[in-house]
């Protein structure tokens, strides 16, 4: 007799933070003030010229499905995006607009994931990640990462992890709590090391442009045999609009066509006519001056967070988030988080959401709304602190 629902939905946890944003806006319903650092969302507006070209193609009514692969000339447009951002030459072919960059994710595991097959992710680590592997019966394998090696992956813990049944790894950089950056010469070594095993290396770049220390390098610098994932979200402010992309291997590009003809049809068409605005030179200005902010926001809170009692955990040189280690002033993050929404109204994420290593020690701050309210969180939290 089957069982209902599948056995893997066991395995599949809610997303934490979602969960606890829900409280937070049942509170404001009820009339409180919430300050809100818990969710990773860009509080900036989508910018005007995109907007323009949303409305200009939605005015037309010729609102139609598109190719499953996205809008040539979109596709085009990115393409030329890495050679001026990067320098680096990407076929328009081998670029996939998709519905977002979880939908680029979930391609991008039904085409590679074989049932049993093992996956490397860090811990803590974005936290779909590992049911997005479970979903196609894929095993995720967690690599517990700390400050030592500033919350990434080295070759060495490849090393450790790799064995018969481990099929390519997916990492991000900047990533997701922490905002580390993958060394240049590292990430090199570790693509080396998964092809030299006949791996399948994923990259996430979807916080690209929201770096803050160094020049950015995306891991196509690394080789045309990488998936890169991105997404109009983050940099580009774009979140509800659910539009992302993906660089994929030319063998690949076929099989992921045919998955995305299956599982969605197409991107929406006036997500796509918006984002061939977002590539001009009046739009990047505009983000450009908002990736300013961000980093005024980063050198304002590490520091005050720190004269609270808290460690900052990582280098958080990209992204939006501070992963704080508060061992003095907690044993337990998911409850300290829940007490601190309560009592005092902020909302941060405990670092139960991002995997079990030390989770309990850690929370995550995303400085997504401005420096005002920023201070008042602060305040607010001293004065929870007693």
């Amino acid at each position: 007799m089957p069982s209902f629902p599948a056995p893997r939905l066991a395995e599949i946890a809610p997303f934490h933070v979602m969960e606890l944003m829900a409280r937070a806006k049942a509170l404001e319903a009820e009339g409180r003030d919430i300050i809100h650092m818990e969710v990773g969302e860009p509080d900036f507006p989508t910018p005007e010229p995109v907007i323009s070209a949303a409305r200009a193609c939605i005015e037309s009514g010729r609102v139609f499905y598109t190719p499953a692969l996205g809008l040539p000339e979109l596709r085009a447009a990115i393409a030329a995006f890495y050679a001026v951002r990067y320098g680096v030459d990407v076929a328009a072919e081998r670029v996939v607009v998709t519905a977002g960059a979880s939908a680029a994710l979930l391609l991008t595991f039904a085409c590679l994931a074989a049932p049993g097959s093992e996956w490397l992710l860090t811990d803590p680590g974005y936290p779909c990640n590992r049911h997005f592997i479970r979903c196609f019966e894929g095993v995720p394998v967690p690599i517990p990462v700390g400050p030592e090696s500033n919350f990434q992956p080295t070759v060495a813990h490849l090393s450790a992890h790799w064995n018969i049944r481990s099929a390519g790894a997916l990492f991000a950089s900047p990533a997701n709590p922490t905002g580390t950056v993958l060394d240049g010469e590292e990430l090199r070594a570790i693509a080396e090391f998964i092809r030299q095993n006949q791996g399948q290396l994923i990259i996430d770049e979807i916080y690209h442009g929201l770096s803050y220390d160094r020049p950015e390098q995306t891991a196509l610098h690394c080789g045309d045999d990488i998936f890169v994932v991105q997404s109009f979200s983050k940099y580009f402010n774009m979140t509800g609009w659910r539009l992302g992309w993906m660089v994929v291997p030319e063998r690949f590009a076929r099989d992921i066509e045919k998955l995305a003809q299956n599982l969605y049809i197409s991107p929406s068409l006036p997500a796509q006519r918006a984002a061939l605005a977002a590539f001009t030179p009046a739009t990047i200005d505009i983000l450009e001056a908002r990736r300013a902010e961000f980093r005024r926001r980063r050198d304002f809170l590490a520091p005050a967070l720190e004269n609270l009692g808290f460690r900052i955990a990582a280098r958080p040189e990209g992204a939006f988030y501070l992963y704080v280690d508060c061992r003095n002033l907690t044993a337990d993050s998911e409850a300290f988080a829940h007490a601190l929404l309560e009592s005092a109204g902020v909302a941060v994420t405990p670092g139960i959401d991002f995997g079990s290593h030390a989770a309990r020690q850690h929370l995550r701050f995303a400085y997504t709304t401005g420096v005002e309210r920023l201070a008042e969180a602060v305040e607010r939290i001293r004065h929870f602190l007693g």
